[in-house]
């Protein structure tokens, strides 16, 4: 077994795909392929996985990946056509010449590899976005720095988290319970400090089992995870893009956001919040800024 090397723990029924991030003498770290996960393992407890796709694990994901994109890209479909429909003159009904103005992301990651996957979903959704991977620890500070010079409509602040393994059954609810949910009320906070309305800058917070109901209070309109269970890489993401594509007139629909996640509620909640999405009129002849790309830096 070597760094690089996929597995999963026999202990748990080998239900959660992992890449061994490093091998130390009696143990392994390991990070989650699909779910934002960092555990170590013993050695003994690890399958190494020769045909990723062939596992249960991996098919059982895909399927709700999948469908969770097909959900995405038809409500963008719909959405195109109303807007289109809506905004048409009557002596123009066969060029719609509006221009669209979806919600501006700014999307701290504490795992580079997820980060990647994240910028190519904003992309793909053609939603202005910029990413930065850095540790959780430093997000609450970079974040200060970051927010009066992008200006952001969203701000996703994700990585690793997890509930301590030795902790007192009572302790469920400290924060000092958790691997990173302290640094993540920390950043949610700097944001509601910049933002204090809650509607003009949605905060997105969280990863898996992070303290629900801590990053609520701080100020996040959705967080991780009322249930204290995995949730996937891209269900931040999600949330993020359906912020972006529902209109500043139009409250984004708790049902359909949550549900539509790939964790669904027991790895995501959230409160009621305007969407950040705009229309204009006429369409601008010169090149602007209107259709920024996403793009991902370090710190």
């Amino acid at each position: 077994m070597k760094q690089g090397d996929l597995v999963v723990r026999k202990s748990y029924g080998g239900d959660v795909l992992f890449r061994v991030e490093e091998v130390r003498t009696y143990n392994a770290v390991l990070k989650g392929t699909d779910y934002r996960l960092l555990a170590d393992a013993p050695i003994p407890d690890l399958s190494v996985v020769r045909d990723p796709d062939a596992t249960s694990a991996v098919q059982q994901v895909r399927i709700k990946v999948n469908e969770s994109l097909r959900r995405m890209r038809t409500d963008r479909e719909r959405q195109g056509l109303a807007v289109e429909e809506a905004s048409r003159l009557p002596e123009q009904q066969q060029n719609a010449n509006y221009f669209e103005m979806p919600g501006k992301v700014l999307h701290l990651d504490g795992d580079n590899n997820y980060l990647k996957k994240s910028m190519q979903l904003y992309n793909t959704m053609r939603v202005p976005a910029h990413g930065l991977h850095l540790h959780e620890s430093q997000m609450a500070e970079v974040l200060y720095r970051l927010l009066p010079q992008i200006k952001p409509d969203i701000v996703v602040i994700t990585g690793h988290d997890g509930v301590l393994k030795n902790r007192a059954p009572n302790e469920v609810y400290s924060l000092s319970s958790y691997k990173n949910s302290q640094n993540f009320v920390n950043a949610v906070r700097i944001a509601r400090e910049y933002e204090k309305n809650r509607d003009g800058l949605v905060v997105i917070a969280g990863a898996c089992q992070s303290h629900f109901e801590a990053l609520l209070q701080a100020g996040s309109n959705f967080a991780s995870s009322p249930g204290r269970i995995l949730i996937h890489a891209l269900d931040p993401v999600y949330i993020a893009i359906k912020s972006s594509y529902t209109s500043i007139r139009e409250s984004i629909n708790l049902h359909d956001v949550i549900h539509g996640t790939i964790s669904g509620i027991d790895g995501v909640g959230g409160i009621e919040t305007m969407g950040r999405y705009r229309v204009g009129l006429p369409k601008p002849k010169a090149a602007t800024g209107l259709g920024a790309v996403s793009t991902a830096y370090h710190a």
